[in-house]
């Protein structure tokens, strides 16, 4: 098994696209990369701990690659908007990679180089892995949850269907 950490905006969206992967074995919602031991979710909606919402998903490389997870993770939020992920504006929203080993690191530059060579302004943070805080457990599968919230109802099912038009060929039956 192997993990990966990724902010791309709300959590409860990347968790709700990442779990649907073949060979995702677990997606955690959390906090990483701010000076806060053990933050809760209205310290970091404050926007003064500097955390990112994060998920840390737990993969079977033998079944999806990192590779293409990070496809994903480009193709499902935006990378080109600096703290702001749609509605949702703020740092805990950023565009983040937090890599395990050089390995990641070099993947997920070789990513954004390809990005930014179809000219696009890419903002996304590659930096080493920091502590990760599991999220308060209402956060943990939010989506499967609550699909008629409100939140839920407006920001993922687009996400949602990019996912299953692009990737059809990464989702679990």
């Amino acid at each position: 098994m192997q993990q990966a950490l990724f902010g791309g905006g709300c959590f409860w969206c990347t968790e709700a696209i990442f779990s649907r992967l073949i060979g995702v074995q677990k997606v955690t919602c959390g906090y990483a990369g701010g000076n806060t031991i053990n933050p809760s979710y209205e310290e970091v909606c404050k926007g003064d701990t500097n955390h990112a919402e994060v998920i840390l998903v737990d993969f079977d490389e033998t079944q999806i690659q990192y590779k293409h997870l990070l496809d994903v993770f480009f193709a499902t939020h935006d990378p080109t908007t600096l703290n702001r992920q749609g509605n949702d504006i703020g740092t805990q929203y950023r565009s983040v990679i937090y890599y395990y080993d050089e390995e990641q690191k070099q993947l997920a530059q070789q990513a954004i180089d390809a990005l930014k060579a179809e000219d696009l302004n890419i903002v996304t943070e590659v930096t080493p892995v920091p502590t990760f805080f599991p999220a308060e457990e209402y956060h943990q599968s939010f989506f499967v949850k609550n699909p008629t919230q409100g939140y839920c109802n407006f920001a993922i099912p687009p996400k949602l269907l990019k996912l299953h038009s692009k990737f059809q060929h990464l989702l679990k039956d």
